[in-house]
């Protein structure tokens, strides 16, 4: 009777710490963005685009199509699994189009100013990781629609999917971690904002790559 009662608690823990994972990065997602946005003012100028753009890419649109599957705390886990897929291609396709306009902002602000272009870390990864998630929601275009996966089977695609997919994650909170180190946002924060700032997407990217791990390694059990 003890075990019992103990394994049905077991569960019941961690649905609850799912959840409360899954709130948390909710909440980091939106307050970084809406820091950054405070912070960098876009519109004020060019540069100032840059900042907002490619954190409202990676540290909000694309957190949210990820946890757009989440059981735990998805917004919209009681529509249907076609359903999510389209919205969370959706959101991806949205992450793609600020992602290229936050490039081209800063791309053209270094023309302005005379400036070399693609010349730090930061600069290369970013163009980098611009690069692969287009081409990471163009390759997700099969999984849409069907017809067009001639050949290979949809629970393979959605393997590659996921796991390519927490690359490119894992390299878009990589480039916002480096832009926390330029000089315009270390001149404009103390050092526990700063800290506190790179915290953000370290401890989102850390809970959506268990979360997403976790759940194709409890689907191969069910499998197996």
């Amino acid at each position: 009777m003890v075990h019992k009662k103990e394994s049905e608690s077991e569960p019941r823990f961690y649905g609850l710490t799912r959840t409360a994972s899954a709130v948390l990065t909710h909440l980091i997602s939106f307050s970084f963005t809406v820091f950054i946005t405070l912070l960098s003012r876009p519109g004020t100028s060019w540069f100032s685009w840059h900042p907002f753009l490619m954190t409202l890419a990676f540290g909000f649109l694309m957190t949210e199509a990820i946890l757009v599957f989440s059981p735990h705390g998805s917004f919209i886990k009681k529509l249907s699994h076609k359903t999510k897929g389209r919205v969370h291609w959706i959101l991806q396709c949205l992450c793609v189009f600020c992602a290229v306009l936050g490039l081209a902002a800063i791309f053209y602000n270094k023309h302005l100013n005379g400036k070399a272009h693609f010349t730090t870390g930061h600069g290369v990864l970013g163009l980098l990781t611009v690069c692969v998630v287009a081409a990471q929601s163009l390759a997700a275009a099969p999984l849409i629609y069907h017809s067009l996966a001639k050949g290979w089977s949809l629970a393979k695609l959605k393997r590659y999917h996921a796991a390519s997919g927490l690359i490119t994650y894992l390299l878009g909170s990589c480039s916002l971690l480096l832009g926390l180190c330029s000089a315009w946002f270390t001149e404009s924060v103390g050092e526990y904002t700063w800290y506190l700032s790179a915290l953000c997407p370290a401890l989102g990217t850390l809970i959506i790559m268990n979360q997403v791990s976790s759940a194709y390694i409890a689907k191969k059990r069910l499998q197996s």
